[in-house]
């Protein structure tokens, strides 16, 4: 039996493993593959049976790897950031998401049969959309910046705030089975004991944890797990404490710690997420695997009606509410309405509490699951395949993947940055030196603070709209992480590093391996510190159109022949960007329009003649 149970779990973890790389590999939310598997695996072909094989380990393996799971979604919920969002974030994660959860409560009361109570849960555990869904249809679909930022952040904030209401609702509903058919007063009695012992213990947990952590009085390598240890505590602690406590402990406890000042929670925040993957991997698995196909049969009609109650009212009716005075067009509320797929949140509470209300006797408890995820993949396939022909249709898509992601806040950095804005480009420039950070936001020029390769980097860098990577810092290891990191999302093709004077005359020793490094960037004989200096010079980055009258031969003849400077990009007629190097092989024509670092000042550059002024 220890060996069944041993290559069941080994099992289990490689293929959430294998699932999760697919859904990298397609691009597509992970959540899919996951579900898909565990339906294979158990209604399907019936080859497993969580029941069977895990026994009583599988409340508490589910009931842990969710209070992980709500614990790292909640270390997201800052409420310094809730504060700077705009009014129609604030309405849709507020306003919208009482009208979503009363919209699909009353749908799931109407057409499934659920009582009063089980509707009310089912319609708090589909309000959430959280990012690990929105973010890669948002980089598909490519909508204009306003629609992505209101929908990026909506998945974030809501994530949390929907997990608590869903909490919050399950502790009365369990405190009512408690109560075995007691006076309102009693039921009221124990959702209260069930409250003030989970608020308590998150709070003295999230307090007395980030202190611990402000006031570094632990080793590095200890953090992680003391956090972890921490989590699992409170948890089982509350549960102890007050029936079903545990959930509600565990979210204030994160909710708590991403508002202390001070508290470093970036390596937390990391090895979080890393537990969470697995965590859902699992527990995805799992679950799917335990719904029976008689259920699933039996909530069929009822769950696509359910379906089609959410996207095709609660999704329009909380988005023109949130929306009303904010300037927002009709074409852009409708995009914004009909993307709203449902996330992983919503799916691995739905299980738990579907295990323990049906431990407590609770009718119809056995419908939550099926219901749950029919909403979650109806809604995901849904905006996956509906909403990037949405947009284009109405016109609210970017165009291509035009936009540059820029490695480094130097100053050749910013100037490159400055002359792809004026030629209509989006130029993200994301660097952890907050002195260049705050040049560039000076010269009114988009940035991003932080290390692109983290944590924050993942979840906050907005990438709508952009697609390639010039990695200018005076790192050269830092370039080489940008573009491990990035070559997945953009393409080796669209990766590109500018090299430093430490790689150009470098022996082996020095030189970084070459399947690590980007595309070179202008140039085999171009390093950083060689622009940098021309900079220094008074040398300006300027945009030369060519014409019939002043074509490449000439520009050649005065710019670059004559050693005044260096090609940097060509822009084709259509608008493509292409960023010169060896493998730079064009010959532009009339319509190009040459960005290049010249010596004598922009005037000179940018004016050859009238007919070729940039």
């Amino acid at each position: 039996m220890e060996q069944q149970l041993s290559l069941v779990l080994t099992g289990v973890i490689a293929l959430g493993v294998l699932a999760q790389w697919l859904s990298w590999k397609a691009r597509l939310p992970a959540i899919l593959p996951l579900l898909l598997l565990g339906l294979l695996l158990g209604p399907v072909s019936g080859l497993f049976d969580p029941d069977a094989v895990f026994g009583e380990l599988l409340f508490p393996l589910v009931s842990l790897a969710v209070g992980g799971i709500l614990f790292e979604g909640s270390l997201t919920l800052s409420f310094r950031e809730v504060r700077g969002l705009s009014t129609v974030i604030r309405r849709l994660v507020t306003l919208g998401a009482l009208v979503s959860w009363a919209v699909a409560a009353l749908a799931a009361y109407w057409f499934i049969g659920l009582d009063w109570q089980l509707a009310a849960l089912f319609g708090a555990l589909v309000v959430v959309t959280g990012p690990t869904v929105i973010v890669p249809l948002l980089r598909s679909v490519r909508p204009r910046a306003p629609i992505a930022t209101i929908l990026r952040w909506e998945g974030i904030i809501i994530d949390p705030i929907g997990a608590l209401l869903a909490v919050l609702v399950y502790e009365f509903i369990a405190s009512a089975a408690a109560a075995d058919s007691g006076s309102l007063a009693t039921i009221v009695g124990l959702l209260l004991q069930s409250i003030a012992s989970g608020v308590a213990l998150g709070a003295a947990g999230g307090y007395l944890l980030g202190t611990v952590l402000r006031r570094y009085w632990l080793p590095d390598y200890l953090i992680n797990v003391v956090v972890l240890a921490a989590v699992l505590t409170v948890f089982t602690a509350a549960n102890l404490l007050a029936h079903e406590s545990g959930l509600l402990a565990v979210t204030l406890m994160g909710i708590w710690l991403a508002n202390m000042k001070q508290v470093p929670l970036e390596g937390v925040l990391d090895f979080k997420e890393d537990l969470t993957i697995l965590f859902v991997s699992v527990l995805f698995i799992l679950l799917a695997a335990r719904i029976d196909g008689a259920v699933l049969g039996q909530v069929g009609l009822g769950a696509l009606l359910v379906l089609l109650a959410i996207q095709f009212v609660a999704q329009p009716l909380k988005v023109w509410l949130s929306a009303a005075g904010a300037g927002l067009g009709w074409r852009e509320k409708l995009l914004i309405a009909w993307v709203g797929p449902r996330g992983s949140v919503g799916a691995a509470i739905s299980g738990l509490f579907s295990l323990r209300l049906q431990e407590a006797g609770v009718a119809g408890a056995e419908l939550l699951v099926p219901l749950t995820f029919t909403v979650i993949v109806g809604t995901v396939v849904f905006a996956g395949a509906t909403a990037g022909p949405l947009a284009r249709r109405l016109g609210v898509a970017e165009p291509e993947d035009r936009g540059v992601l820029i490695l480094g806040s130097n100053p050749l950095s910013r100037e490159i940055a400055a002359v792809l804005k004026e030629q209509g480009f989006r130029a993200l420039i994301a660097d952890s030196d907050y002195t260049g950070i705050r040049a560039a936001r000076m010269a009114g020029l988009e940035t991003f603070y932080g290390n692109v390769g983290s944590v924050a980097a993942d979840r906050r860098l907005d990438l709508v709209g952009i697609g390639r990577l010039l990695a200018m810092s005076r790192h050269p290891e830092l370039n080489a992480l940008a573009a491990v990191r990035y070559r997945p999302e953009f393409g080796a093709a669209r990766v590109h590093v500018l090299r430093t004077s430490r790689e150009s005359g470098a022996d082996d020793r020095e030189r970084l391996v070459p399947h690590i490094q980007g595309q070179t960037m202008f140039g085999e004989d171009v390093d950083i510190e060689t622009l940098l200096d021309l900079l220094g010079e008074g040398a300006r980055i300027s945009a030369t159109r060519l014409s019939d009258t002043f074509g490449w031969e000439a520009y050649r003849q005065r710019f670059l022949e004559a050693g005044r400077g260096h090609l940097l990009f060509a822009i084709d007629p259509r608008g493509g960007l292409q960023v010169t190097g060896p493998a730079f092989s064009v010959r532009p024509g009339p319509d190009w329009i040459l960005i290049g670092i010249y010596r004598g000042g922009a005037q000179a550059a940018a004016e050859p003649d009238a007919e070729a002024a940039a």
